[in-house]
């Protein structure tokens, strides 16, 4: 049994070493996760410093990759699937199959065999969602058509890593029948994947439903966490991964319309836990191993940048897309992902690969990931110098690129925090005129009136930046945050700020002090209800005793002009 003083000290050492690491690498302009891993090579053994127990780390890590893939999967619905279309089916499938082949003919290069060429092309098959989506959203690029193909390409990677999962146990008993080892691995995924439909399906919803309608967040927390948990023990039970079964557990909470908040409430711990995951897999990395094998890696790196870069761009081209746009595709995928980590690991301890093998993926993964930025910032002054060339200049140049086959998301729409009488007397008015309009309510009674009345709604707390996201702030024109909160407002505010610099933002003050505080927050205007009906009891008495309609519009216009001047809020 482990120490819990041993336990807390390794944790503190991984926390602080991450929070460190990502800061540094934030500031180098460099993806998170790398400073993650960088931090995680500094705990390392093999590194002189302090030193964490990679074993105690892992135990948590663990958790990290139940929590990423149950996050996969209840973000993942067959909306989402049909909206990234056959361009990333069928181009997230070829990329896929050719980076294999690729690799595999490679690896006799670097003296492997077939089958473990196989192995690691499968390996370096997988991208990061993660990295591509920080990269891009470090941009300001991800209402673009380059992010929504990378994101396309990078969700079909994701779900290549489920049947992944499920063949690696069957090949580690190659002893005896693979077939019957594969079959029977095959078997028990289609088992638990009918019982958690079936069972699931409705009774997940319903839960879901009532935990909210108790009006206590912790209660929804421990239900979410429960089905993820549950479901991943229910798999490994089996004899199938962890991941796997919370990977089940997060596609029966997206049948839910509560699914966005679930997946904001769970956020936290899959960011904690996921962090520690990453600084495991840096615990793990050699450094004396990547200088005696610079070779290799560099070799594996190239085959990742260029090989896999080039194979990810020809995707788009193949259905229309400009050069420009499947240059940023494959630049933005061009790296190791963290579900390779997970299958190197799952190979390693099954006997699949050699441990050298292991750690040539680890360090490819590394320098691939630390390459990401500049290989995205690289590609349209790439694209340019190409459209200049005499004999391939046409084929480079941008033509009109085609939408991508897939519903379209609301644009130019008025974005409502909060469905009560502010925000209900807005819609009204927005909805007489014609205009489209968004609402986002955290109330279940609320919510659930604004499915019957057909209108637009998303489930959750406006003061999530992960329910936010999913209102589409790029193509917004207005977020009213109309909630009696004014600290949540400030919130919504500051984040929707964050997330497009030119949208118009109206707040909801609940006292003089807020104010200051919500035009801090980003927010362009700030409307004070009980001010505001101070007014207009002014405006009312001074019309009975008969003062000029004139000179009370100066009166109250002076007065709300002090009132809502910030550094007159006091």
């Amino acid at each position: 049994m482990v120490d819990p003083v041993v336990l807390i000290l390794n944790l503190t050492l991984a926390v602080v070493a991450a929070a460190l690491g990502g800061a540094l690498a934030q500031r180098l302009g460099l993806p998170v996760i790398v400073g993650y891993l960088l931090a995680g090579v500094a705990l390392g053994q093999r590194t002189p410093g302090p030193v964490a127990d990679v074993r105690v780390v892992q135990v948590m890590a663990e958790l990290g990759v139940t929590f990423l893939m149950f996050g996969i999967g209840a973000e993942l619905s067959i909306g989402e699937i049909r909206r990234v279309g056959r361009v990333a089916g069928l181009g997230g499938a070829g990329q896929m199959l050719a980076t294999i082949a690729l690799v595999a003919v490679c690896a006799p290069l670097l003296g492997l065999s077939g089958y473990h060429g196989l192995f690691l092309g499968s390996l370096l098959a997988v991208s990061s969602t993660a990295v591509a989506l920080k990269v891009l959203m470090g941009r300001g690029e991800m209402g673009s058509v380059h992010a929504r193909l990378a994101l396309g390409l990078a969700v079909i990677q994701d779900l290549a890593v489920v049947p992944l999962m499920v063949l690696l146990p069957a090949l580690a008993g190659r002893s005896g029948s693979v077939l019957a080892d594969l079959a029977l691995a095959l078997a028990k995924a289609a088992l638990l994947l009918g019982a958690t439909l079936a069972l699931g399906g409705r009774t997940v919803p319903w839960l879901l439903a009532r935990m909210a309608r108790a009006g206590s967040r912790e209660l929804f927390l421990l239900v979410v966490v429960g089905i993820a948990l549950g479901t991943a023990l229910l798999a490994h039970a089996l004899g199938l991964s962890l991941a796997l079964g919370a990977f089940l557990a997060g596609l029966l909470v997206a049948e839910s319309e509560l699914a966005h908040q679930a997946v904001a409430e769970i956020l936290p711990l899959r960011d904690l836990f996921a962090t520690l995951f990453f600084t495991s897999v840096g615990m793990l990395i050699d450094p004396v191993f990547v200088l005696a094998y610079a070779g290799p890696i560099a070799f594996g790196v190239a085959l990742v940048v260029l090989g896999k870069g080039l194979v990810t761009a020809a995707a788009p081209l193949a259905f229309g897309y400009s050069a420009r746009v499947a240059l940023l595709v494959g630049a933005s995928l061009a790296q190791v992902g963290e579900f390779s980590f997970v299958l190197a690991q799952q190979g390693r301890d099954l006997g699949l690969i050699p441990s050298w093998l292991y750690d040539l993926t680890l360090s490819v993964a590394l320098v691939s990931i630390l390459l990401t930025p500049f290989l995205v910032r690289a590609a349209p002054p790439l694209q340019r110098w190409l459209a200049r060339l005499p004999a391939v200049g046409r084929r480079f140049a941008e033509p009109v690129e085609p939408r991508l086959g897939s519903e379209q998301a609301p644009r130019l729409h008025a974005v409502i925090c909060g469905f009560g009488r502010v925000g209900g007397e807005l819609a009204e008015a927005l909805a007489l005129r014609g205009f489209h309009f968004l609402v986002i309510e955290l109330d279940p009674w609320r919510f659930a009136r604004l499915q019957q009345r057909g209108i637009p709604a998303i489930y959750g707390d406006a003061a999530n930046p992960a329910v936010l996201a999913h209102a589409n702030l790029e193509q917004a024109r207005v977020l009213a945050a109309t909630m009696p909160d004014a600290r949540a407002a400030a919130l919504v505010a500051r984040h929707a700020r964050a997330a497009n610099r030119r949208l118009n933002i109206v707040a909801r003050a609940q006292s003089a002090e807020d104010v200051d505080r919500l035009y801090q927050a980003g927010a362009d205007e700030v409307v004070h209800p009980q001010f505001e009906a101070g007014l207009e009891f002014v405006r009312h008495a001074l019309h009975h005793y008969g003062v000029a309609a004139r000179e009370i519009e100066l009166i109250t216009g002076r007065r709300r002009e002090a009132h809502y001047t910030p550094t007159a809020a006091e």
